[in-house]
């Protein structure tokens, strides 16, 4: 069976992407700890939802770290305030180079695993230049030259959109997921962030019942 490591964040997206290449590889889940205010609870959340989906296929996540603190500073991200309100634009939510890094030390691990396909979560209109397909490209080309190894990253689900996704895999425990920049304490979502209010509009758009709990 073909291997393949996901990106997971224990947000929507990513675990859809977890459940949806498990039909048919071996799939190994990597968390990238950062120093992210929200990372305890997102880890919380991404085991919730792979115990629910209990798929042979899936693997114990990996948990790899790098500390972002001292290229971000106090960044909202890092000290929690000011996090992106539900009326601000995507634009404020970026978090400069994440995809790279998360990428590079998915690269790094599986090099030594023997894992050579990196699948990242993507989904179309996402606006950030390191999301793009021109740069998962370029970046696999680079990584493969660095580490001697063949590297490919993969954005299946490049060309969706989140409704698209609720639509499609409305059967898998998406209440588990967590897609929100101020979660509180087990795992709920603060109903006030930029990306609470982007979950909400998409169930709605998908014309899906939420499940999700949401504060406030």
């Amino acid at each position: 069976m073909d291997k393949v490591s996901v990106l997971a964040s224990g947000g929507l997206d990513s675990s859809v992407l977890i459940a949806k290449l498990a039909t048919g590889a071996e799939v190994y889940p990597i968390y990238v700890r950062c120093g992210f205010a929200w990372e305890e609870l997102e880890l919380d959340g991404l085991q919730s939802f792979l115990d629910a989906l209990d798929n042979p296929n899936v693997m114990p996540t990996t948990v790899l770290s790098v500390p972002i603190n001292v290229l971000y500073g106090d960044h909202w991200s890092v000290s929690g305030a000011s996090v992106p309100g539900a009326d601000e634009p995507d634009e404020n939510t970026y978090l400069p180079g994440r995809n790279i890094i998360l990428i590079a030390l998915a690269a790094v691990w599986g090099s030594t695993h023997g894992v050579s396909r990196i699948a990242i979560g993507s989904l179309g209109g996402n606006p950030f230049p390191d999301a793009t397909p021109e740069f998962f490209d370029s970046f696999a080309r680079a990584l493969s030259m660095g580490l001697g190894r063949n590297v490919m990253v993969e954005a299946p689900m490049r060309g969706m959109h989140k409704d698209d996704l609720i639509r499609m895999f409305k059967d898998l425990p998406l209440e588990l997921t967590l897609t929100c920049m101020a979660p509180k304490k087990g795992a709920r979502h603060c109903g006030q962030c930029n990306k609470c209010r982007e979950r909400q509009l998409a169930f709605r758009n998908a014309g899906v019942v939420d499940r999700t709990v949401y504060l406030g």
